[in-house]
């Protein structure tokens, strides 16, 4: 039963300005660059008839590529930290991309994603980092920024289930040309 989720990649280029972040925040574990990408949706643990389906729909999807800017960083966790991430700038053609994802998986059974969209790039899992060592890391870097670079596909990725952070395969690459 594969673990799946559509999302875009990051080019090596972006990759090494994000891992130019590491280090500074004693109790993350720290995303390989490899393994960096923006969700696009989670889909969760699916059979591989489901999983046959998802890919065929999302197979239809046509839309133009997509430029991607990150800019700033931030964490989530609701009392305690347990990532931190790259801000990537919202844009429509990003959101409508996403907002066509959820309605087509919402279509093949799969239920609706309960949290609002918020696109990133997760650079590091919190494992044991307080509020204040994060706010303070955040801090000493916020004005991070990378060049910007057109998505040109999103993919559909698998991963095993664990605490999250890849490996992460490409299952299918679906490309972004009208």
């Amino acid at each position: 039963m594969p673990r799946l989720f559509t999302g875009l990649e990051i080019p090596a280029q972006t990759g090494m300005y994000l891992s130019m972040l590491r280090g500074g925040l004693k109790g993350s574990r720290w995303i390989d660059p490899e393994n960096y990408h923006i969700t696009l949706r989670f889909i969760g643990d699916i059979d591989d008839r489901t999983a046959d389906e998802v890919a065929d729909a999302l197979s239809r999807v046509r839309r133009e590529p997509v430029e991607i800017r990150l800019s700033g960083l931030g964490s989530f966790g609701n009392g305690k930290p347990h990532a931190v991430w790259a801000r990537v700038q919202p844009t429509p053609q990003l959101a409508e991309l996403q907002g066509e994802q959820e309605r087509i998986l919402q279509r093949l059974g799969l239920p609706a994603e309960r949290r609002k969209y918020t696109p990133h790039v997760t650079i590091a899992r919190c494992k044991t980092a307080s509020n204040e060592e994060v706010a303070r890391w955040l801090m000493e870097r916020g004005d991070f920024q990378a060049p910007p670079f057109l998505a040109g596909r999103f993919v559909l990725y698998s991963s095993r289930a664990s605490i999250g952070g890849g490996p992460y395969l490409v299952e299918e690459a679906f490309p972004l040309a009208a």
